[in-house]
């Protein structure tokens, strides 16, 4: 199963990002444990400069921006191995 957090304080950006990879995993027909990490002191442990930020399987993805679906489609298939 692939473990994903959004990283970010709840912004129109965050909960647009966690919008597209629940999309995504649908679309795909993944599941998947989502967390949304939105305090400070926890996001700043993965070392990004921007927020939002996409973390799969402990590896950050993306940071500082919504990256579009098929970005995050190629992301979720990599990490689920197919």
């Amino acid at each position: 199963m692939v473990n994903i957090k959004v990283l970010g304080p709840g912004c129109a950006n965050c909960r647009r990002l966690a919008q597209l990879v629940y999309e995504v995993l649908e679309d795909l027909g993944l599941e998947a444990t989502i967390e949304k990490v939105t305090e400070y002191p926890q996001i700043l442990k993965y070392d990004i400069l921007g927020t939002p930020g996409l973390v799969v399987n402990g590896k950050v993805v993306c940071a500082g921006r919504v990256p579009r679906k098929e970005e995050i489609r190629a992301w979720l298939q990599a990490a689920q191995g197919t």
